[in-house]
């Protein structure tokens, strides 16, 4: 199948690329629709490379595109012979049939081009699967992003009417005027966060910023909690730092509200334990899916994610946390690790169309005092990639008290208000309550 493979010419249709320049030089309007479809890389043929790449030259300066001007650039660029000679620049007019078919013609070049850029890649990619020493996720990650990069490079740049965007718009209005729904997003179960946010909506990177120990794993559960077991809605948890059985016995606490401590030491009463019961049915049924490695890499935790979407329908994603998710190359300095993450972590909000929580620990500097954007650990992209950025706010406990007050500070919001909401800190349940006022 090699040798086969070997001898064979790649695709590419030299009528079609000539009929594109012969039609922009006797048509040369047609040139704003063309350069939004074609680069000149896009050209199979290096004489015609060269000729389309003079045509964007002088289509730049605001020149004509005749076979007089295209003729002139090329040898002020010393290239005329590279590319043909004027003798083949002047057939150009001769082989096209319509001009009016310039479209038709640049998707055809455009088409030969995709298919030599999948050979190209096909072969990479074997080549680095005979290569032992790499990594066989490693090069499937790497295959997904030249598939995707390859899929935006022959993308046509889509320019909407403002009368399009109103016939959208309106029927999202009725859509859910209709619908009756409270929320457009997912709800979150504390009805003042999700008036501010209108619920996280999709494709919407979301984080929750606090010092250690104050509670982010908490909060994101108590969310999670009403998401996945009283909304029903599906709902994914990568937990990089807590195994699977904590965050067992956490979600019963919460939803039982017995004690973590009386949960761990089993000094249960029988009330307890019917409880716990009640809670671990309601649980059994509820949608949530989890996985529980720690130091996940990047591309694993996109793989899953993705797998998520498509096998179990999952609507929304927690990560707990974003310091503890790792990239492919250790050796990049931590600012430049966490702005790879923070840019991947959106276009995957993107490409699932959910929203993605990320949880994300604060500087030093904030212990004690409410933080701020500019206290966001590892660097400044989190802050300019995320859609939402909220911070939690408690004092430390310095003796067990029933319930604590704690503030979410909604810090940053594309689309929206920025606030303070105030909620309760249960420590015996390690739950977030809204106020009985704010309910």
């Amino acid at each position: 199948m090699d040798e086969v493979l070997k001898d064979k010419v790649p695709p590419h249709n030299l009528e079609a690329e000539q009929a594109v320049l012969g039609a922009l030089l006797t048509n040369w309007t047609a040139m704003a629709e063309v350069v939004s479809i074609l680069k000149a890389d896009r050209f199979y043929s290096l004489q015609n490379q060269l000729i389309f790449d003079a045509l964007v030259k002088l289509y730049t300066k605001n020149a004509t595109g005749d076979t007089i001007s295209l003729i002139n650039e090329l040898t002020v660029d010393g290239k005329l012979e590279q590319a043909g000679g004027a003798a083949y620049i002047a057939s150009l007019t001769n082989v096209v049939p319509s001009a009016a078919n310039i479209e038709y013609y640049a998707n055809m070049v455009l088409d030969r081009a995709a298919r030599r850029d999948l050979i190209k890649i096909s072969s990479e990619l074997k080549a680095s699967s005979f290569e032992l020493d790499k990594d066989s996720e490693a090069i499937l990650d790497t295959a997904e992003q030249k598939i995707f990069a390859l899929a935006e490079r022959n993308e046509t740049t889509e320019v909407f009417a403002a009368k399009d965007i109103m016939i959208k718009e309106i029927e999202l209005i009725e859509s859910r005027y209709h619908s009756k729904n409270q929320f457009t997003g997912v709800p979150t179960g504390f009805a003042k966060l999700d008036t501010y946010t209108s619920g996280f909506q999709n494709s919407e990177l979301i984080i929750i910023g606090a010092r250690p120990s104050i509670g982010k794993t908490a909060l994101a559960l108590s969310m999670i909690e009403y998401i996945a077991c009283t909304k029903r809605i599906p709902c994914g948890f990568f937990s990089l730092e807590m195994p699977v059985e904590s965050i067992g016995m956490r979600l019963l606490s919460q939803e039982a509200r017995v004690p973590m401590q009386k949960i761990r030491s089993g000094m249960l009463k029988i009330d307890d334990v019917k409880r716990i019961q009640d809670a671990a049915g309601r649980w059994f049924e509820a949608p949530l899916y989890t996985v529980d490695t720690p130091n996940m890499r990047l591309l694993e935790l996109r793989a899953a994610a993705r797998r998520m979407v498509k096998n179990n329908g999952v609507k929304i994603i927690f990560i707990d946390y974003i310091g503890l998710i790792t990239t492919e190359d250790a050796k990049k300095e931590t600012w430049e690790q966490v702005s790879e993450i923070s840019k991947s972590l959106k276009a995957l909000a993107r490409e699932l169309q959910i929203p993605i929580v990320a949880l994300c620990q604060v500087a030093r500097d904030a212990e004690g005092n409410e933080p701020n954007l500019a206290q966001l650990r590892g660097s400044g992209s989190i802050e300019q990639d995320a859609d939402v950025v909220m911070f939690l706010h408690r004092d430390r406990l310095k003796e067990e008290v029933a319930a604590q007050d704690a503030k979410i500070i909604l810090a940053k919001q594309r689309n929206g208000a920025c606030g303070d909401i105030d909620i309760l800190f249960i420590p015996s349940y390690s739950k977030f309550e809204q106020k009985a006022d704010e309910q």
